[in-house]
């Protein structure tokens, strides 16, 4: 009877531990599924996540022009001959760019002497900017449009300026905005027009002024503005013209990759001709691969 009684609670003893031995192993395996399945929920996320990001990169619209002229070359002799009558260089002193695709300027300066009734001073800058389409900040279009309005903000708050006064030019490029002012400086009143104009994802500024030295009258605001516009336009109509060439010949670049893979999808279909031993549906399928992408 002792005995029988020893072994009866030793039955008892491992009946009571199977239990939390089984509770204790579906814990383990629960919690094991949930981590894995939490896993794959994060990877599909950031796999989503990467997918989005290629899609926006891939919908970036193309810059329109790829390149800018030279500054310097950008007016006409006669517009020249106008504005800066008296210029020492009239080729112009060309401005420093590390990436003279992107960047650059050019400026003139003429004194016109008339003896005793004075004299009439003259300076003319062109700066050209011209900006790519990238993935992480936009289109080269509305990057230029970002451009667009710091120059001419910076045009307003130009230091010392008195008599603001800003206007928008109808029916130049894409937008343009002139903006008068004076500037007092050394001792000598200067009239200042600045013309912004983007066309595209170009941004081209003419700053220009004019003042009366030695008792000579001032000039009238209005003819230099109306000059400042006209070189404007003529340095826009410039950047459109440099592309036109650029269009073409990037144009004909662009065919070549697809000369490339005509001859790739070529290859291909040899191959799957000389290989007879593959089965009707590789075939197919060899073929469905050779069709000309869409």
């Amino acid at each position: 009877m002792h005995r029988q009684g020893q072994r009866l609670t030793r039955i008892l003893t491992c009946a009571a531990a199977v239990p939390v031995i089984l509770i204790a192993s579906g814990c383990s395996s629960d919690s094991g599924d949930s981590g894995s399945d939490g896993a794959k929920k994060d990877s599909g996320s950031k796999a989503s996540a990467s997918a989005s990001g290629k899609d926006k990169a891939a919908t970036v619209e193309k810059a329109a022009f790829s390149k800018l002229p030279e500054p310097c070359e950008v007016l006409s002799k006669k517009t020249l001959d106008d504005l800066v009558p008296k210029a020492k260089d009239k080729s112009g002193k060309a401005g420093t760019s590390d990436d003279t695709s992107a960047r650059g300027t050019c400026s003139w300066d003429s004194l016109e002497n008339n003896g005793v009734d004075g004299s009439q001073f003259r300076w003319l800058r062109v700066s050209l900017m011209r900006f790519d389409s990238d993935a992480s900040l936009g289109s080269g279009a509305k990057r230029a449009q970002a451009n667009f309005a710091k120059q001419v903000a910076d045009a307003q708050a130009t230091e010392g300026a008195k008599s603001v006064k800003t206007e928008p030019v109808p029916g130049m490029g894409d937008q343009t905005t002139v903006v008068h002012y004076d500037l007092k400086k050394d001792k000598e009143n200067f009239k200042q027009q600045t013309v912004v104009t983007r066309v595209e994802n170009a941004v081209v500024t003419i700053d220009y002024n004019g003042a009366g030295l030695a008792g000579d009258k001032a000039p009238s605001s209005k003819d230099l503005s109306k000059d400042a516009e006209k070189a404007a336009k003529e340095a826009a109509e410039a950047v459109v013209s440099a592309n036109k060439a650029g269009g073409e010949s990037s144009s004909k670049g662009s065919e070549s990759p697809k000369s490339d893979d005509s001859k790739k999808d070529v290859s291909k279909s040899d191959d799957s001709k000389s290989d007879d031993s593959k089965s009707d549906d590789s075939k197919k399928d060899s073929k469905s691969s050779d069709k000309p992408k869409s």
